[in-house]
């Protein structure tokens, strides 16, 4: 048995109130501004309702269609990417650089983390808080992060703000200053935000799977880096983290929104332009695909009562595999699960056969929560599950997970 529920269209404009026209005509007005549906004359909707004309409208492609990436490569080497959306008031631009914590050293391990803070510091240009002015007066939004493989520079802003949004990256990533006395003083932050991420314990499980399945590899770093890494660094190690990996070859401008490609593209080579080419000899990347190494790692930690957690991986794929589309489906097939969540009661039937299961058959007591991960990098992956549960049912509970996983060969 199908139900749809359908609007009512009254014959008449009588039925409707004077706000109901007026919200009509003003939504569709917006509609029409926008380019939404295309005028069709009016012998052609004489006589037919307002939403069979809405309906029967010429809709844009675009509106339909995935639009298309344009690239271009500037002669220094960095590289532009754009995907426009015409009908958004609002695009966002930003500068994707291959400088994670993969590219660290053990010495240096938390160099590109710690170099991402110090961007927002100050430039030759703009002081701290002219830059946070400037950001605040667009009322656009300027952020950054860093992973294991890239550190991103971004901001979000209306069109017409795009132009100044470029300068501000351009200027954050050439010309900041990196005081020394900046640099002291960012160190507490960091510290103060290494405490933060200790007591999350999902973020200290996965660093510590990272560490577990790539052993001695880059890989397995963490991104924060060891605290007695933080509290050594200094001006010099920060501005030959720069030298070596912010050059060029290692950029990627791509933006998406109502934003055109000649322009942008005119931008970064304006704006650009002073980016130092690369040097062969002092660029480190990963010549080795990282081994994978299979084992085990336990930590105890009485404080946090009898609640355990655990993840459990295997070795994925890199995003250029011909099988990281099937490695996203089968993180969606394993789904995920919270007690809580409304509709998945114990004794009940789930639609997701690893959700019934680890609600139904577990004798012990049902988990808290399980979720499917799958983490692409360059050249590899890791792929599986993370898990809280009463510690008296994390062996019953992992089994069912995993049964769930394997079973995807016998489907």
């Amino acid at each position: 048995m199908m139900f749809r529920f359908l609007p009512r269209v009254a014959s008449g404009a009588s039925s409707l109130s004077v706000s109901q026209r007026r919200l009509r005509a003003s939504f569709s007005s917006s509609l029409q501004s926008r380019g939404f549906f295309s005028a069709a004359p009016a012998a052609a909707t004489a006589g037919v309702s307002p939403l069979a004309r809405s309906v029967d409208a010429a809709i844009p492609e675009e509106a339909f269609n995935q639009p298309p990436t344009l690239t271009t490569t500037l002669p220094n080497g960095i590289r532009v990417a754009t995907q426009r959306l015409p009908f958004h008031q609002t695009a966002t631009v930003g500068v994707w650089i291959d400088s994670g914590s993969r590219y660290d050293t053990k010495e240096t391990n938390g160099a590109a983390h710690f170099l991402e803070h110090m961007t927002f510091k100050g430039t030759k240009r703009r002081s701290r808080i002219q830059l946070e002015q400037e950001i605040e007066n667009m009322g656009a939004h300027l952020n950054a992060y860093t992973s294991r493989e890239q550190t991103v520079y971004y901001a979000k802003a209306f069109k017409k703000d795009i132009p100044q949004c470029v300068d501000i990256l351009s200027d954050i990533l050439l010309n900041s200053t990196i005081d020394e006395e900046a640099v002291q003083m960012e160190k507490h932050v960091i510290l103060r935000e290494m405490e933060e991420v200790e007591r999350q314990t999902e973020e200290v499980i996965f660093d510590r799977l990272h560490t577990t399945a790539f052993r001695d590899s880059p890989l397995g770093y963490t991104i924060l880096g060891p605290e007695e890494n933080i509290r050594n660094m200094t001006r010099e190690h920060i501005l030959e983290y720069i030298n070596r990996n912010y050059t060029s070859d290692r950029m990627v401008v791509a933006a998406a929104g109502d934003v055109d490609h000649k322009e942008l593209t005119a931008l970064v080579e304006k704006h650009f332009a002073g980016l130092p080419q690369p040097k062969r000899s002092k660029i480190i990347l990963p010549t080795e695909k990282p081994f994978f190494c299979g084992s085990e790692l336990l930590h105890r930690n009485d404080d946090m009562g009898p609640t355990a957690h655990v993840a459990v991986g295997f070795e994925g794929v890199p995003w250029k595999s011909p099988d990281a589309v099937t490695f996203m489906l089968m993180q969606a097939i394993v789904g995920s699960y919270r007690k809580h969540d409304e509709g998945i009661v114990p004794g009940k039937v789930s639609a997701n056969a690893t959700v019934r299961n680890v609600c139904n058959k577990m004798t012990v007591g049902c988990a808290d929560m399980f979720s499917a991960f799958n983490t692409c990098y360059s050249d590899t992956g890791l792929f599986g599950f993370y898990a809280q549960c009463d510690e008296v049912a994390l062996e019953h509970c992992v089994m069912e997970i995993m049964f769930g996983i394997t079973s995807l060969s016998y489907a």
